[in-house]
This record gives C-alpha cells, sequence and structure tokens, in this order.
C-alpha cells in the first residue's frame, strides 16, 4: 500500500500521532464508555470522558482532519485522510474524539460548501469546535427510500417561512442531548421532474413541532447517547433564511454531501476490520481445542488468510477511489465510489463475523467489541445507499459504452 499510495509528510505525521493517541487514550476508555451506556440512569448523557478525550485531541491538533478546507480544517486530501479515517474506525467511539463522525462531518461540508454566511455562522462553527452535534433527516418509514426521489416530506414555502412536515427515521444523532440542529431533505417544487422536487432545510432541534419519537436499534444496539432516532415534524415552521442554497437543489447537496463521506465509511470499515482480524490472530495463537492452538487448524488458517486478502482489497479499492476523487471530483469518481460502498460493508461483515466464530461465545458477547462491530458494519450495507442501489448504478455505468468496462 505504502508504495501505490505513498502518504505525504504532513499525513504520515498525522497517522502516527493518531496511532499512538488511540492506544494511550481511546482504546483504553471504551469500557468506561461502555459502561456509562449500560448504566439506565446516564445512557443518554455524555460521558464525561468523551469531552476530556475531545478537548486533549483538539490541543493536540488532531481535530477536524476529515474537512479539507485548510482555514476550518486540517486541508488533507481525501487521499492523505483516507488512512487517518481507518486509524480512528478501529474504535466505534474514536470519531468522536477527533471531531471526524458521521454525520456531523457530511453536515459540516454541506455548511461550508452550500450555507449562506448566517448559517455558517450560527452553526457550522459550533460544529466545527465540538460545541453542538448535529442530524441527518432523509430516510422515511413510509416510502422507499432507497430511490430518494420517494422521499415525501413537505418544505413548503409559506409567507416569510418555509414548512416542514412529515416523518423521518434512522435520523443518526437526533437523540443526542448535544443535538442542535438537523438538516432535512423533503418536497419543496412537487410539479418539478423528479431530481429538481427536494430541498434541504436547517430545523433546529427545539423549534416547536419536532419530536423525537424513539431511538431505533440496530440487533438491540441504539448507540446511545447519540443514538438512531424516528422524528415527526408536525408542521414545523421556520424562517425562509433556514433553506440551503435553494428550491429543487436537494439532490445536488445529497451528492456532494454523499461522496467524500462514503470514502470515510469505507476506511473505517477497513479499520474495523483489520481490528478484528488482529483479534482473531490473537484468538488462534493463544485458544487450544482438540490439543492443538486454533492457529493449527485449516479452519483458522482459511479465516484469517481470506480476511487479511480481502481487508487489503478493500483498502486498496478504496485508496483508489479517493484518488480519484481528489482528481477527478464527485462525478468522475462515482463509479469508484460506488464500487467501494458495494465491497468494504460486505468486506467488513465477513471478516468481523469469521473473528465472531473463532471467539466462539465470547464473540456473541459485549465482553468482546465483535458484536456491536458487526452491527455496525451490517448497518453500513444499507446506510448512504444499499448495495443493490449501487450495483445497479454500476452496471448501469459500465453498459453505456465499452469505456465503462475498464
Amino acid at each position: 500500500m505504502s508504495e501505490l499510495f505513498p502518504l505525504s509528510p504532513r499525513a504520515a505525521d498525522l497517522k502516527s500521532r493518531l496511532e499512538a493517541f488511540m492506544a494511550a487514550h481511546v482504546l483504553p476508555a471504551e469500557a468506561g464508555i461502555a459502561a456509562h451506556a449500560a448504566d439506565p440512569a446516564t445512557r443518554w448523557s455524555v460521558p464525561p470522558v468523551v469531552e476530556a478525550l475531545k478537548a486533549k485531541a483538539r490541543a493536540e491538533g488532531l481535530w477536524n482532519l476529515f474537512l479539507p478546507d485548510p482555514a476550518r480544517g486540517a486541508g488533507l486530501s481525501n487521499l492523505e485522510y483516507a488512512p487517518l479515517a481507518e486509524v480512528m474506525g478501529r474504535s466505534l467511539v474514536a470519531p468522536e474524539v477527533f471531531n471526524c463522525n458521521a454525520p456531523d462531518t457530511g453536515n459540516m461540508e454541506v455548511l461550508l460548501h452550500y450555507g449562506s454566511p448566517q448559517q455558517q455562522a450560527r452553526w457550522l462553527g459550533p460544529l466545527l469546535e465540538g460545541r453542538i452535534r448535529s442530524a441527518f433527516a432523509m430516510t422515511e418509514p413510509e416510502v422507499a427510500s432507497s430511490d430518494a426521489t420517494n422521499i415525501a416530506a413537505t418544505i413548503t414555502r409559506d409567507g416569510d417561512d418555509y414548512v416542514v412536515d412529515g416523518r423521518k427515521w434512522w435520523t443518526t444523532g437526533a437523540t443526542d442531548p448535544r443535538c442542535a440542529v438537523f438538516i432535512v431533505m423533503g418536497v419543496s417544487n412537487p410539479d418539478a421532474e423528479p431530481h429538481r422536487r427536494h430541498a434541504m432545510i436547517l430545523v433546529p432541534r427545539d423549534a416547536p413541532g419536532v419530536t423525537v419519537v424513539r431511538p431505533l436499534h440496530v440487533f438491540g444496539y441504539d448507540d446511545a447517547p447519540h443514538g438512531h432516532a424516528e422524528v415527526r415534524f408536525d408542521r414545523v415552521r421556520v424562517p425562509a433564511d433556514h433553506l440551503i442554497v435553494g428550491e429543487g437543489r436537494g439532490f445536488e447537496i445529497a451528492q456532494g454531501r454523499l461522496g467524500p463521506g462514503r470514502i470515510h465509511h469505507c476506511m473505517r470499515l477497513v479499520g474495523l476490520a483489520q481490528r478484528a482480524l488482529e483479534a482473531m490472530i490473537e484468538r488462534a495463537r493463544t485458544r487450544v481445542a482438540f490439543g492443538r492452538p486454533l492457529a493449527a487448524h485449516g479452519m483458522a488458517q482459511e479465516a484469517i488468510a481470506l480476511s487479511r486478502c480481502e481487508i487489503e482489497q478493500a483498502r486498496l479499492l478504496t485508496l483508489a477511489a479517493a484518488a480519484q476523487l481528489d482528481r477527478l471530483g464527485i462525478k468522475g469518481a462515482k463509479d469508484a465510489i460506488g464500487m467501494i460502498k458495494i465491497v468494504a460493508p460486505r468486506m467488513a461483515c465477513a471478516v468481523i463475523d469469521r473473528a465472531i466464530q473463532l471467539h466462539g461465545g465470547l464473540g456473541l458477547s459485549s465482553d468482546s467489541f465483535l458484536a456491536h462491530a458487526y452491527a455496525a458494519a451490517r448497518a453500513l450495507r444499507l446506510a448512504d445507499g444499499p448495495d443493490e442501489v449501487h450495483i445497479a448504478a454500476l452496471a448501469k455505468s459500465m453498459t453505456r459504452g465499452a469505456e465503462g468496462a475498464r
């Protein structure tokens, strides 16, 4: 990997510092964070250690590494940032520590690239400082949201305001006590062609008519306190200047938001799978069954070898997509981004599943990180578009002409 995609000196330094910070501070804090979430009295509150780690990471310059704008972020390219996302992806709690967690990263990029000066002052600044959190409300329970043209929530102009009406779910971050704003996608121009019907608007969390109905669970995990929620917007009235860019531009904003975010998700999955592989190797070396270490059994050897191959394939493909995104932009790199979104979540699910199998009962329990890791990886086969959508789009692109097959 280092020969094909060499790190710049600055990115290499950041990667080394990130790895040291993860080992010294983040991984040792995981058990305490989990215990905080397991206590009903504190479950939906922010663990104090997380805020302490955020302050420490910011003081050490390990902050907003995802943002390519050098004035507000680290100024790294997608290719430079990708290996850093892999390091952070080794722990489900790490991205927040460095202010590089979804959906805030995507929301910050939306505000940076599309937000007005007033919108940036009110929400982007506090998000970049890690003082507030945000949520992204797109998916709906009553329509097939894999086809985003189906999204039916409405954003209707009424005098000096817009009225937002609809029901959303899998709105990550909505239950976080620090959540201050939603970015909501809905229909603003119902008579326009399908990809010009929608808009995105900023809705303050405390606006009258916003109701967080319930937290949702992924295989029993609710990811408290950040969570994934069902949210109802019942004739929520917000000023017209809360609309982002303009009516009918929701799909444009969504594509700008999701391109880099898919790189981030996939590299974090590579990091999570790499950690699972390392746990698998350690288990195989130290656990004895039928008179021999597991590492001496063919089934364990196959699981370990296949996992390494698959991780390396996904890593290289994702780095190639990041390089293409830097060179060609989102439109030029869409096939490469689609490929990683197909490959990386499937890879992570397969590797983590093998690790669970090798760990036996421990792998299924909360005494190991593996079960929660599998739930997170499985969810990402649906988040940012299910596999089937990316497969169909990639095949359609390839069959348009001979050049698409290369």
